[in-house]
């Protein structure tokens, strides 16, 4: 009666038997996965989150397929400040990212048809795939000082019923942005090849260093492309459900694939008004609460490498911006082992690397948003427990 393709597997794994249980003991433990600024303190001050959410117009419903015409400037505006022209008409708003993901998949594939994913990379994207009838095809990003994506990897995962080839910019979790080099090559392929380019910037206003990289993607137009970003990494507000796609390519294509958007969005009508009606003031406060968020992520990165010294049995791995840091540590056990290890004798807990489809054991993910007397804290017990394996 059911659908194969909500056939998950529903028992819960051995990390969350284990959080649980200690939480229903009352053994305290400090939570390396914190990944909600809401609840470690780095959100929108409460007073101007209201003030916004109470804009004029709230009690109307005026539906626009693609998004009121405010908030769509609004997020022209936000594009205009990093550089890129994005016209208002190309900028399609949902009430997520994932809402966008399910929408392009509905867009660009027929059940069985395929796209290509970057691993590591972020977990979600197998079950909004298979939602919507579509198989994912990964090819590895390489590790050699710094995270690096292999466009001649990409090629060979391409077959005939690729539709669309997807990144992150900067990746989940490793923190690592698509060069120059990397841009070039990667819109060449698709334009050579005829899919299309999904990029998901939703961590790009997350960048603590200096490196150089490829910039956004929302004005390329060598290949068809979608830009994804939402007000959950750019304003630290995921409660308030507000992301966009900006649709840039070869004139024809583009028009045609808005247009196919537009009746898709016409179906759901998923972005409340009040949302919409608060982005324009929501995005003016960004500049804010992005560099409270920045100055704690250097802080707990520095921190967590002044703790990894030469002497250490763990290796922090090189990234550039996002909100999670990446651990090497020894293959004595395996991941799962090591956090419950971790959870039991440092209490603290950290992810493992399989869970953001990591291709060798040995990886351990944690979150730099913490406060950080509590970061450095936890990361020091850490590190010592993993010392003396």
């Amino acid at each position: 009666m059911l659908s194969q393709r909500t056939r998950y597997a529903l028992t819960p794994n051995a990390l969350t038997v284990a959080t649980d249980a200690r939480r229903a003991r009352g053994a305290a433990f400090d939570d390396l996965t914190a990944s909600n600024p809401t609840r470690v303190g780095l959100s929108l001050e409460e007073g101007a989150l209201r003030a916004a959410l109470a804009a004029p117009g709230v009690g109307r419903y005026d539906p626009e397929p693609l998004g009121l015409p405010a908030a769509r400037a609004a997020v022209c505006a936000y594009y205009a400040a990093r550089g890129c022209a994005v016209d208002p008409s190309r900028v399609v708003l949902t009430a997520s990212t994932s809402e966008a993901y399910g929408w392009l998949f509905k867009l660009l594939c027929d059940p069985g048809d395929e796209a290509v994913v970057a691993r590591p990379g972020y977990p979600l994207f197998d079950e909004l795939a298979s939602l919507e009838g579509v198989t994912l095809r990964p090819f590895a990003l390489g590790y050699e000082g710094r995270w690096e994506l292999d466009v001649d990897a990409v090629r060979e995962a391409l077959t005939a019923r690729t539709r669309a080839v997807m990144i992150v910019h900067p990746n989940n979790p490793t923190g690592s942005f698509v060069s120059r080099e990397e841009r070039e090559a990667l819109t060449s392929l698709c334009a050579e090849r005829g899919v299309a380019l999904v990029v998901d910037e939703v961590f790009i206003d997350w960048a603590w260093t200096e490196a150089v990289h490829a910039g956004s993607f929302a004005d390329e137009d060598r290949c068809l492309t979608f830009t994804l970003g939402g007000l959950s990494k750019a304003v630290a507000l995921p409660q308030v459900k507000l992301a966009w796609t900006a649709v840039s390519g070869p004139p024809a294509l583009r028009d045609e694939a808005l247009a196919r958007l537009a009746l898709i969005a016409d179906v759901y009508l998923s972005v409340s008004a009040a949302a919409q009606l608060a982005a324009p003031a929501l995005l003016a406060l960004r500049g804010d609460v992005v560099a409270r968020g920045l100055a704690r992520v250097r802080a707990n990165r520095a921190a967590l490498v002044a703790r990894v010294d030469d002497r250490s049995c763990a290796t922090v791995l090189r990234a550039e911006g996002g909100w999670y840091a990446v651990l090497q540590v020894p293959r004595t056990m395996s991941d799962d082992e090591w956090v419950l290890a971790l959870l039991d004798d440092a209490g603290a807990l950290v992810q493992p690397g399989w869970f953001y489809d990591f291709a060798e054991e040995g990886r351990l993910v944690v979150s730099l948003l913490p406060e950080e007397g509590v970061f450095a804290a936890a990361i020091d017990r850490v590190i010592a427990r993993i010392d003396r394996a």
